[in-house]
């Protein structure tokens, strides 16, 4: 039977089914010898199942691997070893969830991850393998949903060694690049690892909104080819396909050219700003504080 405690002060458990006694000096949580097992002989095969399902792209099994995992580790106290094989397990938690494409896992995953990096920083444990990769994943993350915050707060955690891996360098040139307006780069941008490009496609996304958004200002009609060119469509398929389902105010001619509705509620033009009422107004004012003082 296992006995908790909320304290870290050694604790003696004992078993009155099976008559064991058990002296753990500290972490809290204690287990009787009839329920201690080895990590390895119980959550070893499942993390090497889970690995096999990953490689082979089974992201529904894996998924079911992984919760079974999760829970086989709550049966053991905190540990090196026990820390070792959940950080594995839920850095493979991470990659399928970028396989899966579900954001919402993905950052449900790496928020159980994180503290055991920083458990592993404290104790001045090596980082895992895949840590950088996760660590770009995350930036990605972040910055495909805008947290520019919170970006630039995770850039503040990286050690030197982290802030010059290209699977970590490649979202902070990405964030810049975006700030500076070089959307031409973004467009075009080659990925590390093939887990980025379901980033980046989002990414991509966002830009061609922007574009889009500053052609229809800027350009009463183009070009089919030119339009592909400037947002870096690869066919005119794609472009048209763009415009019937994010732009359907935009008129496609029968010579090939793109007309721009223009906005519903435009600004007004200068013309009608009252100038003559606001300089009335303001010599009004000038001439009262002169009566004033």
């Amino acid at each position: 039977m296992a006995c908790i405690n909320a304290s870290r002060d050694p604790l003696l458990c004992v078993n009155y089914k099976y008559c064991t006694v058990t002296y753990i000096p500290t972490f809290g949580i204690s287990l009787s010898h009839s329920h201690s097992m080895s990590i390895q002989g119980t959550a070893g095969p499942l993390l090497s199942q889970l690995n096999a399902q990953y490689e082979e792209g089974d992201v529904v099994g894996g998924q079911e691997t992984l919760g079974k995992l999760k829970i086989a580790l709550l049966e053991f106290p905190p540990s090196a070893e026990a820390t070792a094989v959940a950080c594995q397990a839920l850095e493979l938690g991470v990659l399928l969830t970028v396989m899966d494409g579900d954001l919402d896992a993905f950052g449900r995953n790496v928020a159980q991850l994180k503290p055991y990096y920083d458990d592993a920083t404290a104790s001045g444990s090596p980082p895992t393998p895949r840590q950088c990769h996760i660590v770009g994943l995350n930036l990605m993350h972040l910055l495909v949903e805008n947290r520019l915050s919170e970006f630039h707060a995770e850039l503040e955690l990286l050690t030197e060694t982290q802030a010059r891996n290209p699977l970590v360098t490649f979202p902070i040139e990405l964030e810049r690049q975006l700030m500076v307006g070089l959307y031409d780069q973004v467009l075009t941008t080659q990925v590390p690892d093939a887990s980025f490009q379901f980033f980046v496609d989002n990414l991509l996304q966002t830009v061609r909104d922007s574009i889009a958004d500053c052609m229809e200002v800027s350009y009463k009609e183009m070009s089919l080819p030119s339009a592909m060119t400037m947002m870096k469509f690869t066919n005119q398929q794609d472009l048209l396909d763009y415009i019937q389902e994010y732009r359907d105010d935009w008129i496609v001619t029968n010579n090939q050219t793109l007309c721009f509705q223009p906005p519903a509620t435009g600004s007004r033009v200068s013309t009608d700003i009252p100038s003559m009422q606001w300089i009335a107004q303001s010599l009004s004012y000038a001439t009262e504080m002169e009566r004033i003082i």
